[in-house]
């Protein structure tokens, strides 16, 4: 399994990943969590990285690649890997594929995990924390037994910046501008498998399991 996961913000990409990672021990490779980890050890990409990050700049695709590429010739990654939040575009895309060629380590399948747009919106804008304990709830799917009050510490729930409609909303226009033509690039690859990523979490992943044929 050489996968690169698609999906906008919201449709559960990385919970699916985590179920394939327990039942299969294919590594996840997040590029989110590789920046953090660099970054805090001070490797000479991570700090290349922070130099970007200080400034409120996105890293350049040269500096995460070289973190996906160290990442990917660790021990752990020569039966497969899961990418999840890389590419996140077509020009990212080409760039990774003539690395992953190069290492022979080509992907096999790219999954996008479909998700309709209100519920995106609802899954996204519902999310509430507790301020004092950060259990989290949603207002719509699993919401607390009292309004704005948490039912483990009765802690104060919040709606986080991140989390507002309007922040959402650019949050998915930019995903529909910038990463949603990734499933073109790789349509024309004959590698795209799809899945509806709506309904029961253990649902979904049998589906995805059945989409890449896996047992």
């Amino acid at each position: 399994m050489r996968l690169v996961l698609l999906g906008a913000p919201g449709a559960g990409k990385g919970t699916q990943a985590k179920k394939l990672v327990e039942k299969y021990g294919t590594p996840q490779i997040s590029t989110g969590d590789l920046l953090r980890a660099a970054v805090a050890a001070g490797t000479p990409l991570g700090k290349e990285a922070k130099f970007y990050m200080d400034k409120g700049e996105l890293v350049p695709d040269s500096v995460v690649l070289g973190m996906v590429e160290a990442r990917l010739k660790q021990d752990d990654c020569k039966k497969g890997y899961i990418l999840d939040g890389f590419p996140r575009n077509t020009k990212q895309a080409e760039t990774l594929d003539n690395m992953l060629t190069a290492m022979n380590m080509a992907l096999t399948s790219a999954l996008s995990v479909d998700v309709p747009f209100d519920d995106l919106m609802k899954r996204l804008t519902g999310r509430r924390t507790c301020k004092a304990c950060g259990q989290m709830y949603n207002i719509y799917f699993s919401a607390p037994k009292k309004e704005g009050v948490c039912d483990k510490c009765n802690g104060e729930l919040f709606q986080r910046d991140d989390d507002k409609e309007e922040t959402i909303k650019k949050r998915l226009e930019v995903y529909n501008a910038q990463t949603a033509p990734l499933m073109d690039y790789y349509s024309k690859k004959g590698i795209v498998k799809s899945v509806s990523g709506t309904g029961n979490i253990d649902e979904i992943f049998n589906k995805v399991c059945k989409e890449l044929g896996l047992n």
